[in-house]
C-alpha cells in the first residue's frame, strides 16, 4: 500500500501493475463513496459488487481490497494521481465502464449532492471521458 502512495507521488509515475490498478480503483471507489461525509452500508455493498464483478474476486478478497482501500484512501493526497495511474492502466474503450461503476456507488446511498457531481465532473475528466459520456455513465448506473 506505502509503495502504491509513494509511485503515485513520483514526478513521472509509471504505469500500474494490475493489483496496483485494482487499489487505485477501489481507492477511488471509496472516495467517491466519502465524498459526501457519510459512508453508507449501500455504498460499500455497491463498491464490493463493482470489485466483484469486475475483477472476479470471491467476498472475502474483495473486502480485503476494499478493507485495503479503505486505509489508503484515507491516506492518499489527491484523487488527481489516482485517476491518472487508472487513465494509464486502462484502455479508453474501458473507461466508460470505469465511469459507470463510479456513478453507481455515488448515487447507491440515493443522495445526490454538489460536490458529489463535482468530483465526477473531476474523475471523468482525468480519465479523458467528456461530459456527454459522463452523463451516459450515470444513466447507466441509475438503471442498475
Amino acid at each position: 500500500m506505502i509503495d502504491l502512495l509513494r509511485r503515485l507521488l513520483a514526478p513521472e509515475p509509471a504505469p500500474l501493475p494490475e493489483p496496483d490498478a485494482r487499489l487505485a480503483l477501489a481507492t477511488l471507489l471509496v472516495r467517491v463513496a466519502r465524498t459526501d461525509g457519510l459512508y453508507a452500508a449501500e455504498e460499500v455493498e455497491r463498491i464490493d459488487r463493482v470489485l466483484s464483478r469486475r475483477y472476479g474476486l470471491d467476498p472475502f478478497a474483495t473486502a480485503r481490497l476494499r478493507s485495503e482501500a479503505e486505509a489508503l484512501e484515507a491516506e492518499a493526497p489527491d484523487t488527481v494521481r489516482f485517476t491518472r495511474a487508472l487513465k494509464d492502466a486502462v484502455p479508453l474503450e474501458d473507461r466508460a465502464e470505469l465511469m459507470t461503476a463510479l456513478w453507481s456507488v455515488a448515487l447507491a446511498d440515493g443522495l445526490r449532492e454538489a460536490h458529489e457531481d463535482r468530483l465526477m465532473r473531476l474523475v471523468a475528466n482525468l480519465l479523458g471521458l467528456t461530459d456527454v459520456e459522463s452523463s451516459l455513465a450515470r444513466q447507466r448506473a441509475e438503471r442498475e
